[in-house]
């Protein structure tokens, strides 16, 4: 399936993710962090049984990092230059198109599909951004996770929208999210009647050659060659096993593209760079859907959406036979994480899991202003135990808040359980001119939550230890 909501969760998920700590400027690797990228990439594929990777890391705005682990095929090693499906990781390049003929007024995101469709079911009522938002109603016609008999021979867009886009909605337009690969089927028919040329023609004059991504395939028309990665499934717990390919015109603009991983990290530096669309354009897509009854869908045109300790992510995952994809983006940190694999169903997740925990590596807190501030909260922790502060560390509003009563409190809750076995920095924000800084402690059996809020100048505002959920 092109990918289930499932996939994408997934990795939401899995992802916990260290505070962005690069700068906005070109930074390499360092020799340690490819090393842990690497080991993490090893166990990943260990772990799983998913047969190879291949990555992509940028970081500054540059790619800084490529590399390919395991078997590309059998027998072979993974290269960064084999090819892999992308599977619905295409739908964020169907919605750049509609996004593109939006511009140029050649059609609204706000036009109803009736203007090209109008046999479709409530075609008059369903809108552009309600398909590709995934709030339109229409039945997805892959939910399940192999290839169906059906599949196995091929179609055309018209008649999956016939079939699936012909019969009742799941829900009225608007009202409910639901992940449906038909919506995509419908937005890239719309590009081609518009445009008046091919889908994939159209994305390669206005998408793949501006951003120099020469190794993109069309994988709905036919399977990747012997220089690419071999989609592999697995039953159950079973061996590797050649995984079959979905019959010609079944993914379209729902999961139809392959390129290597060089090149989705291309595509992530134009989002970044906002090199393809207006930035009234990507501020749209990447906007979370609401629904009528003003709920947050945490969608918006084909990408999932979400603040990750307040830094935004932009991401979506993929997944056709054989294959699987995570991409996340961080627009306003100039980084992205691609990852590959080779296997699908039966890699245990095994992308997701890789790029959850490179971000981990990627993202991590690093800087000597960090380690400093890490560095003053264990002491003042260390002092609470005793019952003591130091009041010069402090700011007159939490010199006020720290009474003897607290200080009584403090050394009576945190001293029985004596000196932290963890004190790990979770993250980092801003807010209200303060830098908030969260930890994770654990002291004995007891885990422990620590907020710590300082002003410019470092002083504390804000030093509170709770009972960690």
């Amino acid at each position: 399936m092109i990918r289930s909501r499932g996939f994408v969760r997934l990795t939401s998920r899995l992802a916990v993710f260290a505070v962005l700590a690069a700068p906005a400027t070109a930074q390499q690797l360092t020799p340690g962090e490819r090393a842990r990228i690497d080991s993490a990439a090893l166990a990943v594929l260990a772990g799983t049984g998913a047969p190879s990777s291949s990555v992509a890391v940028v970081r500054g705005g540059v790619i800084a990092y490529e590399h390919a682990y395991g078997e590309g095929r059998t027998g072979t090693p993974a290269t960064p230059a084999r090819r892999y499906a992308i599977g619905s990781v295409s739908k964020q390049f169907t919605a750049t198109a509609i996004l593109l003929l939006a511009e140029e007024g050649k059609l609204s995101l706000d036009d109803k599909v009736a203007r090209w469709f109008p046999r479709l079911t409530r075609a008059g009522e369903v809108t552009l951004r309600q398909l590709l938002s995934m709030t339109s109603g229409y039945q997805d016609y892959w939910p399940q996770d192999y290839v169906f008999t059906a599949m196995q021979a091929p179609t055309t867009a018209d008649a999956i929208m016939q079939r699936w886009a012909g019969q009742a909605l799941d829900f009225d337009p608007g009202t409910a999210w639901q992940y449906s690969n038909t919506n995509y089927v419908i937005a890239a028919a719309i590009v081609e009647r518009v445009a008046g040329m091919p889908f994939m023609e159209f994305l390669r004059q206005r998408i793949f050659s501006p951003l120099g991504m020469t190794s993109v395939a069309d994988f709905d028309a036919r399977p990747l060659g012997p220089t690419d990665a071999t989609a592999y499934l697995r039953n159950g717990l079973g061996p590797l096993r050649n995984a079959p390919k979905e019959g010609p015109r079944w993914l379209f603009g729902a999961g139809q593209l392959a390129m290597t991983a060089h090149d989705l990290a291309l595509w992530d530096l134009g989002v970044i760079n906002q090199a393809i669309l207006k930035p009234a354009s990507y501020r749209t897509q990447q906007t979370t859907m609401v629904l009528a009854n003003g709920t947050s869908t945490g969608y918006g045109l084909g990408v999932d959406v979400n603040m990750i300790r307040g830094h935004r992510r932009i991401e979506h995952g993929g997944a056709v036979s054989g294959y699987t994809t995570a991409n996340l983006i961080f627009p306003d940190d100039k980084a992205a994480i691609v990852v590959f694999t080779n296997i699908y169903p039966g890699g245990g997740g095994a992308s997701g899991q890789l790029a959850s925990r490179i971000a981990g590596i990627l993202l991590a807190q690093t800087d000597t202003t960090d380690a400093a501030a890490a560095a003053v909260a264990r002491r003042v922790y260390d002092g609470l135990m005793q019952g003591t502060i130091d009041r010069g560390l402090l700011t007159p509003n939490a010199e006020a808040f720290f009474s003897a009563e607290v200080l009584a409190d403090y050394a009576a809750s945190l001293g029985p359980l004596g000196a932290p076995t963890e004190f790990n920095a979770t993250g980092t924000q801003l807010r209200g001119g303060l830098r908030i800084r969260g930890f994770r402690i654990r002291a004995g059996t007891t885990a422990l939550y620590l907020t710590m809020m300082t002003r410019p100048d470092g002083r504390i505002e804000q030093y509170i230890v709770e009972r960690a959920g």
